[in-house]
């Protein structure tokens, strides 16, 4: 049954605003409303959400148009996204953009894009965007409703085959903890036709206590993981002082208990930072909320874009959540960015939020052209399949010639290099018998800095205590080698002490760290884009086989690669035990291996 827009109400609470020129000349309505949702298992708890609705002028009964929803990253708002609001409103798109459970001025506690909660909740703003009311209000008291739109194109059948009143032609976008929603939210309601999800996370307890061996699939491991310590600290004092704090005024009961966090939230994080590895539960929690354990009920074409600088979601979540979606048959693209959460500026000419433009930026022009095909209808070229974005070849205007392209991942050749007496070499004839000791320290004494991940990546300095690390370097090379993919090590160990401990679980056993430098003809060392590979070694007498964070880097003619082994990293909480370590070369089964495209 059709439902009617409530125009006369509608003008009073609409006021028109003007598109911006690069989205169009066209003018749209915004108002904020209020939406009652039930979330939790079984709806077991009333939320107040609050959202910008942004409304091309001529839309109504008579001419719908397609939707987009989107909502903030941790810590944000409905506000963040008022650009890309903006502009898609000028495009003929109805937005609504709202802020997330926990966050700017919407009720109940922040879930970490769990699908029982926040993907529940985003489902019932997809029914008021299909028509359905008693959903939203004009007063956070849920005094005043306001009818479902009519402004909006249905759709006959969703994505499960089945027909419903209410089902809206609605995309959704966003970015960090607004990207992993879309999932949760696809996960739950077949309506929602297309993803568009920017630097998120396929596996969170990978995110936040990741093991880069021992992995069963894409980057979830079979054991327990490494605890990164700096980003929960951003993220609990973001989420349970500041955001408690300031939504007290909306919603008093957040700070009962764990503030704005449920209760097993702060316990998971707090035995972890003390133990230095998950506990079950906290895995369980953090696996929950995570699209790796439920990909299967995602349908819908899904664009991906993941930065290459970021030591929160690295590249490696989003190739993992590429690869499982392609595998089952999901349409899916992804594109690798300059930017994320280690550093979230755009290079110039891939994306500008506050003034979205196809014609000027490469990832705007992307996703237009996505929401086009896949809620529009109209003509699109949604290629390539892949692209990732090189910072080393010059451009100017748009960054599209900065990205290699292909039509799918993964690109390059693997080119190893082995681990020798003298170094890195690439002939395995060369190979040399060598071998390397270093102490692993007590209490996850931190060993190395690269920077504080969560707060100034590159203060600290870079650096390595000596006696505390092993590394092989190569010789100059001859030529440039172009890297776009996933370097992995392997290396075998020499670590008795570890090896009686190792028994005793998680806290015996040994925590090494993998990384890749770019090593200048001065000798000056860059550690490429801070990123860091975590291993929880559960047997150290076996062959260790590391999955390093994806990188796209040139390493220049005239530079060197250096791998290195370090014992401690003062973004994460270490191994606990003081253990000596050896790595003894002499055969070609321990080597570096790099996905080289030139």
């Amino acid at each position: 049954m059709r439902r009617t827009w409530a125009l006369a109400a509608a003008a009073m609470l609409l006021s028109a605003v003007p598109g911006t020129a690069a989205a169009s000349a066209a003018s749209f309505s915004v108002t904020t409303l209020h939406f009652s949702v039930l979330a939790g298992p079984g709806g077991a708890e009333r939320c107040d959400i609050v959202g910008d609705l942004y409304l091309p002028a001529d839309a109504g009964p008579q001419h719908r148009v397609p939707a987009v929803l989107t909502t903030n990253g941790f810590g944000g708002s409905k506000d963040d996204q008022a650009g890309l609001a903006r502009y898609f409103a000028g495009q003929d798109y109805a937005v609504l953009s709202y802020s997330g459970l926990g966050f700017g001025g919407s009720g109940c506690k922040i879930t970490l894009d769990d699908p029982d909660w926040d993907g529940q909740a985003a489902s019932q703003l997809v029914s008021f965007l299909g028509g359905q009311n008693g959903i939203a209000y004009a007063d956070a008291a849920h005094t005043q409703p306001v009818a479902g739109l009519e402004s909006v194109v249905h759709d006959q059948v969703d994505h499960a085959g089945n027909h419903d009143q209410y089902d809206p032609r609605v995309g959704m976008i966003g970015g960090s903890y607004g990207g992993e929603v879309q999932f949760a939210a696809a996960s739950v309601d077949p309506r929602i036709d297309t993803l568009v999800p920017l630097i998120t996370w396929n596996d969170l307890s990978y995110s936040l206590t990741p093991n880069n061996t021992d992995l069963r699939g894409g980057v979830t491991s079979n054991g327990s993981g490494v605890t990164k310590l700096t980003w929960p600290l951003l993220f609990f004092s973001e989420g349970a002082l500041l955001d408690s704090a300031t939504g007290f005024q909306y919603d008093p009961s957040r700070v009962i208990g764990c503030p704005n966090f449920p209760t097993e939230v702060c316990t998971g994080l707090a035995e972890a930072g003390t133990l230095g590895y998950p506990t079950s539960d906290l895995l369980a929690l953090l696996r929950h909320a995570s699209v790796s354990t439920y990909s299967s009920r995602i349908h819908v074409p899904v664009l991906l874009m993941q930065g290459e600088n970021d030591t929160l979601f690295n590249l490696n979540e989003a190739a993992a959540t590429y690869q499982t979606l392609k595998a089952q048959g999901t349409p899916v693209k992804m594109v690798w960015q300059s930017w994320g959460h280690s550093g979230s500026t755009p290079a110039p000419g891939e994306l500008d939020l506050s003034n979205p433009d196809p014609g000027t930026q490469y990832e705007t022009a992307r996703v237009a052209s996505w929401f086009r095909q896949y809620l529009a209808n109209g003509p699109a070229d949604t290629s390539p399949g892949f692209a990732y974005f090189r910072d080393w070849v010059p451009y100017t205007g748009i960054a599209t010639p900065a990205y290699g392209t292909a039509p799918a991942y993964p690109v390059g050749s693997p080119t190893r290099y082995y681990l020798s007496g003298t170094g890195l070499v690439t002939d395995p004839a060369r190979i040399a018998a060598g071998s390397q000791s270093f102490v692993t320290p007590p209490a996850g004494f931190p060993t190395s800095s690269s920077g504080i991940d969560a707060f100034s990546p590159n203060l600290p300095p870079d650096s390595n205590l000596p006696g505390t690390y092993a590394s092989w370097t190569g010789a100059a090379l001859p030529a440039a080698v172009d890297v776009a993919g996933t370097p992995t090590l392997d290396v075998r160990l020499q670590a008795p002490t570890a090896a009686l401990t190792s028994a005793t679980g998680p806290a015996g056993q040994l925590v090494l760290f993998a990384k890749v430098y770019d090593v200048a003809p001065d000798g000056t060392e860059s550690l490429v884009h801070n990123l860091i590979a975590p291993a929880r070694v559960a047997d150290p007498t076996a062959p260790v086989h590391i999955t390093l964070p994806a990188i796209v880097h040139q390493f220049a003619a005239g530079h060197a690669i250096r791998v290195l082994l370090a014992s401690g990293d003062l973004n994460y909480r270490g191994g606990l035990a003081l253990a000596p370590v050896t790595v003894s070369t002499g055969d070609s089964g321990q080597v570096l291996t790099l996905p080289t495209t030139g």
